[in-house]
């Protein structure tokens, strides 16, 4: 296994982190998967024999159900491997139950580490942006709590740039502890990430944990032109088509064509050339993939025994390119001085 610096920190990662959205019932994961505790153990036994020792939840995954599970699986291993998860999202009815109020945070910090069974969790993410509290409180209250022990590391997810950007200003100016990732969607089929995130990510070393490297399953080889979806895909789930990154499924049949062509090529699964094109991306720490059975769990965990050739890469990325919006295609016209991370 791969281990990279988790932005700028000395805080090591391994390149292939495991997901749990699919831990638990809830209808998050309809078709993606239900794996109760007994598989959820296989499957971290799993990834402790490769060296894929980091396992991503949040508070917001079957309402806790994710957490809960992931707890059942590490007992007895909890010094063997690392916890991230996430909180921001409404966890009750009353007003303070959402968000990034101290309130909130502390509250939500302490129920994640009840359902995880741990006294720490190694890096901690806000699920999403909230423009109602101050960032001072946010950080000033992950700051408490990393002095506390109860965290480790800070991140956010799901955030723009002036968001990031903003943050990370406070923290220095405040003296507090500051995000060092960023849980982010990148995949092939959705590039906007290295438009201002990337050059963001590689300016103020925030690393990149990448979720749905392949597209919320799209990028799997189910999805294909002129044939119909398999009988059990996450695809057909009413929740995966609400939250979904929007993209044509022509621009889906095209790109796939192409990772047909490369998997021909070098003997691998379209699957795990999605996956292994964002781990060599730049600013990335570590790559979020899931796993309904156990052959999908070896074949993701096998994408970091090869690399992609620098052919290959550019033919990918060449496939998802996108057209720019503003000002992002203005600037990239001023590669002179100006020159984009991620070509």
């Amino acid at each position: 296994m791969e281990y990279r610096q988790l932005g700028r920190s000395g805080f090591k990662v391994p390149v292939i982190t495991l997901g749990t959205c699919s831990f638990g019932p809830s209808e998050i994961n309809q078709g993606w998967g239900d794996v109760d505790v007994a598989l959820a153990t296989r499957f971290v036994d799993i990834c402790l024999e490769q060296g894929a020792i980091m396992f991503d939840s949040a508070d917001v995954y079957g309402q806790g159900t994710a957490e809960t599970v992931l707890g059942g699986a590490i007992k007895g291993k909890r010094d063997q491997l690392l916890i991230s998860t996430k909180g921001t999202f409404r966890s009750g009815d009353g007003p303070n139950d959402v968000g990034h109020s101290r309130a909130h945070l502390i509250a939500a910090v302490e129920g994640s580490l009840k359902r995880l069974g741990t006294d720490h969790i190694d890096l901690y993410q806000l699920h999403a942006f909230d423009a109602l509290t101050p960032i001072e409180e946010t950080l000033g209250t992950l700051d408490d709590l990393v002095k506390a022990g109860k965290i480790r590391y800070i991140g956010c997810s799901n955030y723009s740039g002036w968001h990031l950007m903003k943050s990370l200003a406070v923290a220095e100016r405040e003296g507090l502890a500051r995000f060092v990732a960023h849980q982010a969607y990148y995949s092939l089929a959705g590039r906007e990430y290295e438009w201002e995130l990337m050059p963001l990510a590689l300016s103020e070393g925030v690393g990149l944990v990448a979720w749905s490297p392949l597209a919320m399953g799209r990028l799997g080889g189910a999805m294909r032109r002129g044939q119909p979806l398999p009988a059990v895909s996450r695809l057909h789930s009413d929740f995966t088509k609400r939250v979904s990154p929007p993209v044509a499924d022509e621009f889906i049949y095209d790109l796939v064509d192409v990772l047909d062509e490369v998997a021909a090529e070098t003997g691998k699964s379209i699957a795990q050339i999605a996956l292994r094109w964002v781990v060599q991306r730049p600013s990335v720490s570590t790559v979020i993939m899931g796993a309904r059975s156990e052959q999908q769990l070896r074949e993701n965990l096998d994408v970091v025994n090869w690399t992609l050739s620098d052919a290959h890469m550019a033919k990918l990325a060449a496939a998802g390119a996108k057209t720019m919006t503003y000002p992002y295609w203005h600037q990239s016209g001023f590669t002179e001085r100006n020159p984009f991370p991620c070509a």
